[in-house]
């Protein structure tokens, strides 16, 4: 197995990893159990990768941190609307 082949199969994994969750948060309409310090330090260390596989030609690093910057946002923008909503929502 070649090294690039490696690294499509494990940032396939990697990225995909957050699927479930994403579901989760969407199904519950509610992103309570999800950390907002984690999702932003995730996401700025996945920017980080990216950038660091454009620079290098990276096409496993670009496709996968590409994908997972993508999830990751979309979590952290789930997380912010319901726990604002949750906020404006008296209980």
């Amino acid at each position: 197995m070649s090294p690039e082949v490696l690294g499509f199969i494990a940032g396939a994994l990697s990225s995909t990893s957050l699927v479930p969750q994403l579901i989760r948060v969407f199904k519950l309409k509610s992103a309570r159990e999800i950390s907002l310090p984690f999702t932003s330090l995730f996401l700025v260390g996945v920017l980080l990768w990216l950038a660091y596989g454009i620079y290098l030609g990276l096409a496993p690093v670009i496709l996968w941190n590409a994908v997972a910057a993508s999830l990751m946002a979309t979590l952290m923008l789930a997380k912010l609307k319901w726990e604002k909503a949750r906020k404006v929502k008296p209980s």
